[in-house]
């Protein structure tokens, strides 16, 4: 990583999208691990992580995350899903938080040498191009080892630094203790929670084949 001691830099993690290329590759991140990693090659601003909030259920499957992260150096930005019923009849719930990325790394940019973006969404090059504009450079971090890749063409390109997130695997890998089993959260079988971002629908169809629930993954909790 072309990282230098002085600089200051922000962490911009969009979390849906870092969830799935996570899953695509078959393990957890480590957040504490991962502020560590970049607390130790720069003078780290601030590490924002954003997601949407399912509000209207007893228990939000990705509160004991949020709640973790709130706790332990990252700023929390957040909203709630919004819930639609689609052409076929199929309940969905949506929840994008590209506005909210956008406008906070825009109103940093004029405080920062360095910004990294968690995602691969292709929406995000126009922001990475008017950021640099601004004289920032911009790492982009997401994979192409995966099938397909997650991350866009045109976002890596814009990008002045990619790096593909299995690189960092030895560095920021949440090891699974017996003592802290996988959170599964549960969405009802009728409904749909998505942002736009790729998902790994391959997987999905491969569990459903074997017998599994069609109950899919959206976070996982992360321990304190």
């Amino acid at each position: 990583m072309k990282f230098f001691p002085q600089e200051r830099v922000a962490l911009f993690i969009d979390g849906a999208n870092l969830y799935a290329t996570a899953r695509a590759l078959g393990f957890d991140i480590d957040y504490k691990r991962l502020l560590e990693l970049f607390s130790g090659k720069a003078n780290l601003i601030r590490s924002f992580y954003y997601t949407a909030l399912i509000e209207d259920q007893d228990y939000s499957p990705i509160r004991p995350l949020v709640d973790w992260l709130d706790y332990n150096g990252y700023t929390m930005v957040t909203k709630p899903t919004k819930e639609f019923t689609d052409a076929t009849g199929r309940r969905k719930i949506k929840g994008n938080m590209d506005i909210e990325l956008a406008i906070d790394m825009m109103e940093m940019a004029q405080h920062l040498d360095h910004v990294v973006l968690f995602s691969g969404d292709g929406d995000f090059r126009r922001l990475v191009e008017a950021v640099q504009r601004k004289g920032v450079r911009v790492t982009v971090v997401s994979t192409v080892r995966s099938q397909p890749a997650m991350i866009a063409d045109e976002l890596r390109r814009q990008a002045d630094l990619f790096i593909d997130i299995t690189d960092l695997q030895e560095d920021i890998e949440r090891a699974m203790r017996r003592d802290h089993p996988r959170t599964r959260p549960q969405v009802a079988a009728d409904e749909e929670v998505y942002d736009d971002e790729p998902l790994d629908d391959e997987a999905d169809e491969e569990e459903e084949d074997e017998g599994e629930d069609e109950d899919e993954d959206y976070y996982e909790s992360q321990p304190a």
